[in-house]
């Protein structure tokens, strides 16, 4: 195949890669395959009608039209993508609006020498209509225009020590490895909830298939007879069921973090992972506001744990603020020290939130399943089953007293080196680093339980990740004195005068205790 093209003058409207006429036709005939299907199967029951082969001809048309409608520019500060015909949308979003820059290459893309950049701008969209993708670049292009959207929207933000901004044109430091994959890793995919998940999902999908062919009708369950007892056959089929679910967890693990690096160069974060289908992300570090590391009850009993970033106009929900996968929670740590600039935030010791959050803890705990249990009990009770059917059921409020204990011992916050720290939660517990710089308010809200105990959630309003951080149940002495210690231009003028009283243990030196009026 011929070379492709060289890009079009700057602030003029381009194409995609040409080679993109061999994806988008195909991609058309998969969309519309199930009604593809019907027309052949309508046509083969009519004796083979030529008819019936029309059908792909529209797919194929639709295909080519998306490629000859669609094209992009960089140009007066915007990126601006334009596609369809009879129904003309365009795509336009200013550059230091960029926060995020993706290159996906599925496996046909990948044999074409393809890649998709998919730039994220923050502004919620949640529609592949609204997405703005330039689908089928080649990759050397797609990198340099990579570089420089990151490096155009940085110059926007972003001045040097003397207030002159960055030099855009100067080149890049070479990348240093942060982090890469280690295959012992490998020990921690199923002690997450996806192989489960997943495993479900196939099982069910597979008893659909088996029903719609009618199989189960032809199988008499009753000619079963595989000598075993039944309570050996259940534990039988829960091995199996176990073995499935780490082998489904290991391959899903590799499938998608194959190749996994962490590197850093000249104001940008990139991750690249993917073994059928590769993925590169970039992420402008100036929008990086701090990182969360999570660790879900599993991961957290094997010391592992998993590092997502907090950037500024990216929904947490994303898959590009990924940075470490289940991973041990000594390399999650030493990566998020790198990523804050500083490793106190991620090992600082927290302040707990008092005996009130701890008595909360277990009141909320034991009281749900004393009530769980109660509900539970109660319908075999009315149908007259004898008590000690339902003696089982009476263990779920002892089974809360170590849930309430872990999530009280889990509970509590920080401020280090410029960052709030906040933690909570036990079976999918978080811990969130927060720099103070990209803290925009705080909130307090207390329900009617918490006010009586002197309690509040503490909420500090940023534009990153889920667009808050909260802080659990914690003292209103404390809560107040941490949203002074971060924004005091802001908090300080709804507080009453300062008490003479040394300042609360965990906040900071040289503060005294603040009080809201009233």
């Amino acid at each position: 195949m011929s070379a492709p093209a060289p890009p079009a003058p700057p602030g003029e409207w381009q194409r995609l890669d040409p080679r993109m006429l061999l994806v988008h036709p195909v991609r058309e005939v998969v969309r519309f395959l199930p009604p593809l299907v019907g027309l052949f199967l309508a046509g083969a029951a009519s004796g083979g009608q030529p008819w019936q082969f029309l059908g792909i001809v529209v797919p194929v048309v639709l295909g080519l039209f998306r490629y000859l409608t669609t094209s992009f520019r960089i140009a007066a500060g915007r990126v601006e993508l334009k596609r369809g015909l009879l129904s003309r949308h365009v795509l336009s979003t200013p550059l230091d609006r960029v926060r995020t820059v993706d290159l996906t290459a599925s496996p046909i893309h990948r044999v074409l020498g393809l890649t998709t950049l998919r730039i994220g701008t923050g502004t919620g969209a949640s529609g592949d209509d609204d997405d703005l993708d330039l689908d089928g670049l080649p990759v050397a292009r797609a990198q340099e225009l990579r570089a420089d959207l990151l490096r155009t929207a940085r110059a926007e933000v972003v001045a040097g020590p003397d207030g002159v901004p960055d030099d855009p044109d100067a080149p890049p430091a070479p990348e240093r490895p942060v982090v890469e994959l280690d295959l012992a890793w490998l020990r921690y995919a199923p002690l997450t909830t996806s192989g489960l998940v997943v495993t479900a999902g196939i099982l069910g999908l597979g008893g659909q298939v088996l029903g719609n062919v009618d199989l189960w009708d032809e199988v008499d369950p009753t000619s079963w007879h595989v000598g075993l007892p039944g309570w050996t056959a259940v534990l039988l089929g829960l091995v199996v069921l176990a073995v499935l679910v780490v082998a489904v967890s290991v391959v899903g693990y590799l499938v998608t973090n194959w190749g996994f690096a962490l590197t850093r160069s000249r104001g940008s974060w990139h991750l690249r992972r993917g073994l059928v289908t590769t993925r590169e992300t970039s992420l402008d570090e100036e929008r990086v506001a701090g990182v969360t590391v999570g660790e879900p009850l599993g991961l957290r009993l094997a010391g592992g744990g998993r590092l997502t970033a907090i950037v500024t106009g990216l929904g947490s929900a994303s898959g590009s603020s990924t940075l470490v996968p289940p991973a041990p929670l000594a390399v999650v740590q030493r990566v998020g020290g790198a990523v804050l600039a500083s490793t106190a935030p991620v090992t600082v010791a927290l302040t707990g939130h008092g005996p009130a959050a701890t008595r909360r803890r277990y009141t909320r705990a034991v009281g749900t399943a004393v009530v769980l249990a109660a509900a539970v009990a109660s319908v075999p009770l009315l149908l007259g089953a004898p008590w000690w059917a339902v003696a089982p059921v009476l263990v779920l409020p002892l089974a809360a007293l170590p849930l309430a204990a872990d999530r009280a011992r889990g509970l509590g916050h920080a401020l280090s080196d410029g960052h709030v720290v906040a933690r909570s939660g036990t079976l999918a517990r978080r811990r969130d680093h927060l720099e103070v710089d990209h803290v925009i308010g705080w909130n307090l809200r207390a329900t009617w339980f918490q006010r009586r105990v002197g309690l509040t959630s503490l909420v500090a309003t940023t534009a990153g990740g889920p667009q808050s951080v909260t802080v659990l149940d914690v003292p209103e002495p404390l809560a107040v004195a941490l949203a002074d210690a971060t924004l005091p231009h802001v908090v300080r003028q709804f507080l009453a005068p300062a008490s003479q009283d040394p300042p609360p243990e965990g906040v900071g030196e040289g503060r005294g205790t603040a009080r809201l009026p009233g």
